[in-house]
């Protein structure tokens, strides 16, 4: 890859999203350009860009928060036209080593001496207390011996995978121009492992070992609705719910996808006895929505509505005439 862009997707988290670009511009290998997708924030973080980081990242400012799978897809490709090699994407609370992205880039180019095609290389994220977090899904793909192949290049640090998040994850543009974009309409939750999957059905991508990042997660642990509090998180779990049942019926067996929504209703079962309501309809309808759900995939080249958006230039402008007055 002879250029990279960083995409970088933030929603009032102006501290974090300052800390992360810091980190990217720390790198051994320098970026070619910092794409910063500001999903509607309302906390500051668009006039603090573009005081701080002026000249040094490309600024698109949304006029609503379209939610993380519509915030990676304006990202990525705003990117891919860019004409960028290489597509290294992170949520704002993402810190990267300083040699993350080298070490990814001397993965990708390993794998390719030995003829390998990665769809995509990712780090291996930890928590700020050092517990592994963000774990992909192993290759499980056999040898002509019949074992497992997983382990054939330890010694390397790379293991293959079929599942990701977009934490610290490099793609080449060749991924876009076959895969198509993250689904934008799947909103939060699930748009990664969405991606991943439809991007890994022909050839596994590569955790790599020794590229490393630190994700200050708003939360440790899976999601799971019986122990959310926060009521706006709580309704953000019906999209959860919807594009979990979406991609085990996209991407599993029919009696995966049958175990799956006994196991919904189990759950909103138990919720509904223990006098969670709310919860309870919650998952039913997430769950029968993604029974139902049919998103489009876009191609990495497709038209976008740029409507609403705002330029860097015009946040900058806007901020010096409010320090003139």
């Amino acid at each position: 890859m002879r250029t990279v862009s960083a995409v970088v997707l933030t929603y009032n988290r102006k501290d974090l999203v300052e800390e992360c670009l810091k980190a990217i511009q720390a790198q051994t290998v320098p970026v070619e350009r910092i794409i910063v997708i500001d999903n509607g924030s309302s906390d500051g973080t668009a006039e603090m860009l573009a005081r701080n980081w002026a000249e040094r990242i490309e600024l698109h400012i949304l006029p609503k928060n379209i939610g993380a799978a519509g915030g990676f897809n304006t990202g990525i490709r705003m990117a891919y036209r860019a004409q960028a090699d290489g597509i290294w994407v992170m949520d704002d609370d993402v810190i990267p080593d300083s040699d993350a992205l080298e070490k990814l880039l001397d993965a990708d180019r390993l794998l390719r001496a030995r003829e390998i095609d990665p769809p995509f290389v990712v780090s291996t994220a930890r928590t700020p207390g050092g517990i592994v977090t963000n774990v992909p899904d192993i290759d499980l793909s056999r040898n002509s011996l019949s074992y497992q192949n997983w382990p054939e290049l330890l010694e390397h640090c790379l293991v293959p995978v079929r599942r990701a998040t977009f934490v610290s994850i490099l793609m080449p543009r060749a991924t876009l121009d076959q895969f198509g974009l993250p689904i934008a309409s799947m909103f939060i939750w699930g748009e990664d492992t969405e991606y991943t999957t439809r991007i890994t059905r022909e050839r596994p991508g590569y955790l790599v070992g020794d590229s490393k990042a630190v994700h200050v997660r708003q939360l440790d642990g899976k999601l799971d609705i019986r122990t959310e509090v926060n009521p706006t998180r709580i309704g953000y779990h019906y999209y959860f719910l919807r594009n979990q049942a979406y991609n085990v019926r996209r991407y599993q067996s029919k009696g995966a996808f049958i175990r799956h929504v006994a196991r919904q209703g189990k759950l909103a079962l138990q919720l509904l006895l223990s006098g969670r309501f709310e919860k309870a309809r919650i998952v039913a309808a997430g769950t029968l929505s993604g029974m139902l759900f049919r998103p489009v995939i876009e191609s990495a080249d497709a038209p976008v509505d740029m409507s609403g958006w705002q330029s860097f230039m015009i946040v900058a402008d806007k901020l010096l005439q409010q320090t003139a007055a």
